[in-house]
């Protein structure tokens, strides 16, 4: 068993926005690799990106709202040996110029990163047009992308060093809202490993992104209701961490995966395909069912499909007697 216990000592304590945690994280690798360059459309402030570009005024591109010619011109950039992180609105990274993320960045195997904020239902507000909750599903189709979903402002910030020191296209989805800080700042990160959050026998709830949080304290409220409770926080969701996975199914034999994205083509479609083929294991999928969501306030759109924690324990209570 491996990284056990992972949460802080003071996690819920205290919460952090996390676009800055990103823009803080971007400015120190801008220091540490010179051929890191920004790129936003039409959202450089609110994508984080003002320390950067008043550190680094001539490594900062400002484009208007054109995201399938910015993909272009980072996989451009990239083909030069520059390290452009795009950052904008994460539908209008992925699902509006999905074309040129699939032939730009895909299958030239540009090193650009792609950065998607107000993921999930973060853009509350604004409805379906700005929800993202297709943007794992439709990004695991192309072959060779890296997706990241870290779940706290710690992992926001080590998951943008990571993505700095790793070569190949890649996309993280970070939320809007103020998260709670879940680890302490030595958290052991890498890419394709996921963390074991804690241990348990009766049930393995996986978490990610904007849904871990609720994650963590639905596991607690079913710990108060003496279910002993596996919860695993897989910020990679491409590549998958098969192993601890797999030992989970091994180990229990009851998974419930929690997201903020569509049920079909996210993070749960990717573990119970891995366990379909390798350790069938019984399943219970939380996210957004089959239709849109409407706007309004952000908890308000968690309640309408289930996400908020005690809806999570009660999900989970359902599964694990059969109902």
């Amino acid at each position: 068993m491996k990284r056990i216990g992972m949460l802080s000592k003071k996690a819920f304590a205290e919460s952090r926005a996390p676009i800055k945690c990103f823009g803080d994280a971007l400015l120190e690798a801008g220091r540490e690799f010179p051929r890191i360059v920004a790129v936003s459309t039409d959202s450089s402030s609110g994508s984080g990106l003002t320390p950067f570009k008043q550190a680094f005024p001539d490594r900062h591109v400002e484009f208007g709202i054109m995201e399938q010619g910015a993909l272009g011109y980072c996989a451009g950039m990239a083909t030069t040996g520059v390290i452009p992180f795009y950052v904008a609105i994460a539908p209008f990274v992925t699902a509006r110029p999905f074309e040129m993320f699939k032939n730009d960045l895909g299958y030239m195997n540009q090193n650009v990163k792609v950065v998607g904020r107000c993921c999930g239902l973060t853009y509350s507000q604004l409805g379906p047009t700005h929800h993202s909750i297709d943007d794992v599903a439709l990004l695991r189709t192309i072959p060779g992308v890296t997706i990241l979903s870290p779940g706290d402002p710690v992992s926001i910030v080590k998951a943008t060093e990571a993505l700095a020191r790793t070569e190949g296209p890649a996309y993280m989805r970070i939320g809007s809202p103020n998260m709670p800080v879940l680890y302490d700042e030595d958290l052991p990160f890498e890419i394709g490993k996921g963390i074991l959050v804690r241990d348990g026998k009766d049930l393995c709830l996986i978490g990610s992104g904007t849904a871990l949080a609720s994650t963590v304290k639905a596991a607690d409220i079913l710990e108060a209701r003496g279910i002993s409770v596996r919860v695993i926080d897989i910020h990679t969701i491409k590549p998958l961490d098969e192993d601890i996975i797999l030992e989970a199914a091994r180990d229990i034999g009851k998974i419930v995966t929690v997201e903020e994205h569509f049920v079909n083509g996210g993070l749960g479609s990717a573990i119970a395909q891995l366990l379909s083929q390798r350790l069938p294991t019984p399943m219970k999928i939380i996210g957004v069912e089959d239709h849109f969501v409407s706007n309004g306030p952000y908890n308000a759109l968690l309640g309408m499909n289930g996400l908020l924690p005690e809806q999570i324990a009660a999900t989970a209570v359902s599964f694990l007697s059969g109902i």
